[in-house]
């Protein structure tokens, strides 16, 4: 069979990454469609991906009504030339190039933010696949998965740590660092909101830093490292769940880092404002006891706090992601089943233990 993946941020590289090669090794032919966003060009040339580029985005709302209509173009283009006999993704690309080529969809999702996106797409959908705390219901062909989309890439089953990072990170075998995570808040869901401020990035840095090496992951390039008890993390975008894995702690406001170290055992704070909802994902994570996520700045300062002042907090965090882990899907090995019996997700559904109708 011929699938066509679609890959729009540095997320979806990761979900399909191993899904690929499983595929191929099937003897199925796999292409994906990638925006030029972000580090996602530079995962799909890591991990030797077969792609084409679609389009890119610039992180205004006015870059999105000008760049939308010529991707759409693109995606008509390069979809009908490959002709595809399914397709995954999420959103309108996906659907629009199972319409245009009339080839089934696979939408895989995860956050709610774009639930009318979500609602709409998924009647175009011959299936739709979401984590059991998927907050809402897309009709009678979406179906359930026990774990999160990053269990496609992090699961034990598919994913080691390499401490190999700490040379390319230039820190000792022993050494506590911290990492942050700055959004550039450019995604369609985050137009136009705010994450932390400048002033509330300085005070955290150099708190972190009276305890521990930081490295600041900073998406929209603007931070002025001259002046603060930091680093910038220039190690390849493919390493990071390796440095993550390895790192003491993540302070983020943004929220898919702070999903993946849960699921690493690396304690995780995600601090937003009042104009983001929380999600599902997070509340199964925060009930796990994996990460913590405020809506006070302070607050988030204080857990940082104790954090960094209690003993064993990498053996309990480690304890707590075997137990949460232990029953979750490995989501690569449940795609690619979904892909070869993509007319059969309900018979699916009912032979399965890792997969429910919602």
């Amino acid at each position: 069979m011929r699938y066509l993946i679609f890959a729009n941020t540095p997320a979806h590289v990761h979900l399909y990454r191993n899904v690929v090669p499983a595929l191929e090794d099937r003897g199925h032919d796999v292409l994906i469609l990638g925006r030029d966003y972000g580090c996602t060009k530079a995962l799909l040339d890591y991990f030797e991906l077969p792609y084409r580029i679609y389009g890119g985005q610039n992180p205004s709302f006015e870059s999105l009504l000008v760049n939308v209509p010529s991707q759409f173009g693109r995606i008509f283009s390069m979809a009908r030339s490959y002709d595809p006999d399914l397709v995954f993704g999420r959103g309108p690309y996906a659907v629009f190039a199972g319409q245009t080529t009339r080839t089934p969809v696979v939408l895989v999702l995860d956050s709610e933010p774009s639930q009318v996106a979500h609602t709409v797409s998924s009647k175009f959908a011959r299936s739709v696949l979401s984590p059991v705390a998927f907050r809402g219901h897309l009709g009678p062909d979406h179906y359930r998965f026990d774990g999160l989309k990053e269990c496609a890439y992090l699961h034990p089953d598919v994913f080691t740590p390499d401490p190999s990072v700490r040379e390319s990170l230039g820190v000792d075998p022993d050494e506590p660092f911290v990492l942050t995570r700055f959004n550039a808040d450019d995604a369609l869901h985050d137009v136009g909101k705010g994450g932390l401020t400048l002033d509330q990035r300085r005070r955290l840095i150099h708190r972190l830093a009276e305890d521990a090496t930081v490295f600041v992951s900073d998406e929209g390039g603007t931070m002025d490292f001259d002046s603060l008890p930091a680093r910038p993390y220039d190690v390849h975008p493919a390493r990071i769940h390796d440095a993550m894995a390895e790192a003491s702690m993540l302070v983020a406001d943004t929220g898919t880092m702070v999903t993946e170290a849960g699921l690493l055992g690396t304690p995780a704070i995600r601090i937003i404002d009042e104009t983001k909802p929380s999600m599902g994902e997070f509340q199964e994570l925060q009930d796990a006891g994996l990460i913590f996520e405020f809506r006070s700045f302070q607050r988030a300062m204080d857990e940082v706090d104790r954090l960094l002042s209690e003993d064993g907090v990498a053996e309990r965090w480690q304890e707590k992601r075997h137990a949460y882990l232990e029953t979750k899907a490995n989501l690569t090995e449940l795609l690619v089943e979904v892909a070869e019996r993509s007319e059969e997700v309900e018979q699916l559904s009912r032979s399965s233990p890792r997969l429910q109708p919602a």
